[in-house]
């Protein structure tokens, strides 16, 4: 694949992955948090065994401590993360969710600087305080009365919790991966498989018998788009884009994902976007380039012979 097909592909996946703010939405209309974290994951179990088998046969079986590694990933990234973020769904519109979700960069970057000594540099810093202001210019919509009260949506609090569930699991499993030499896709495999175990008794406190009869076509869909296209297919798509053109232009992409999810939130639930958030969107977006940009882009910004990707 060329470098240019390789690019739409990346726009795809980012489609992808904004269309999993859509279909969460429909679903936790029929789907209780827990329920949707385990069919989700339920549903795409299959699909990434049969993937890791085949690329990766090796690493079919964990050994000795690369399963308290995996465990611990699947509760704090997969399992953790999922649920709140379903929950948070129920009290927060889809925007919001996606706007908030893409702070994930921005809160990694904080807790590597804190814990691990991690180095900021100016434009991780400015990026940084660009993505806070505008999120929560976005979810205050500018109100003067909701920052002076400090009153804010339920639902957008649970999403910024999701969120720092993901980062923590994010410099795990840098960390994990290395020490106890786990590949990428394994990691994934497996803790998809250990969110669906943690998940079972949830499920059965949500006494399954209360929704599952009453489910629609248009439920079940919503979770089998988010299984096959958001969780697997996103995942391949990207690890293909890693190894083509590298890890820091792939990331540069995820900035779409909020763009995508305000266009579908809008032309498909009919949700309203003011103008104050789409100053806040594009403030935090900025935030997001700004912070997750490739080092070597700002080392060779303004050099005549530097590449800016």
């Amino acid at each position: 694949m060329s470098d240019k097909q390789i690019r739409l592909l990346m726009v795809l996946t980012t489609i992808f992955w904004s269309g999993a703010f859509i279909t969460g939405k429909i679903a936790v209309g029929e789907f209780p948090p827990f329920a949707l974290t385990f069919f989700r994951f339920l549903f795409a179990l299959p699909l990434i065994f049969i993937i890791l088998y085949v690329r990766e046969p090796k690493n079919l079986f964990p050994r000795g401590r690369q399963w308290s590694a995996l465990i611990l990933l699947g509760i704090v990234g997969t399992f953790c993360y999922h649920a709140l973020f379903f929950t948070s769904l129920k009290y927060t519109t889809a925007i919001n969710s996606s706007l908030i979700g893409a702070m994930n960069p921005m809160v990694t970057t904080i807790l590597a600087a804190v814990f691990f000594s991690e180095r900021l540099t100016l434009w991780r810093l400015l990026g940084i305080f660009l993505s806070f202001s505008g999120v929560f210019l976005f979810i205050t919509n500018g109100d003067l009365q909701l920052i002076s009260q400090f009153q804010f949506n339920k639902g957008d609090l649970i999403m910024l919790l999701a969120v720092c569930c993901f980062a923590v699991y994010s410099l795990l499993s840098r960390r994990y991966m290395k020490q106890y030499l786990l590949s990428p896709l394994m990691v994934t495999a497996y803790t998809f498989l250990i969110c669906v175990v943690i998940s079972i008794p949830f499920v059965l406190w949500e006494n399954p018998a209360t929704y599952l009869s009453s489910a629609t076509l248009r439920g079940w869909l919503s979770i089998l788009y988010m299984s096959v296209f958001a969780s697997v297919l996103g995942y391949l798509f990207q690890m293909v884009a890693i190894q083509r053109i590298g890890a820091p232009r792939t990331a540069i992409f995820i900035n779409l994902v909020p763009i995508f999810t305000i266009i579908q939130s809008v032309t498909i639930l009919g949700e309203s976007i003011t103008l104050i958030k789409l100053i806040a969107a594009a403030i935090v977006i900025t935030g997001v380039y700004l912070a997750t940009r490739p080092e070597s882009r700002v080392k060779h910004l303004g050099a005549a012979n530097g590449s800016l990707l």
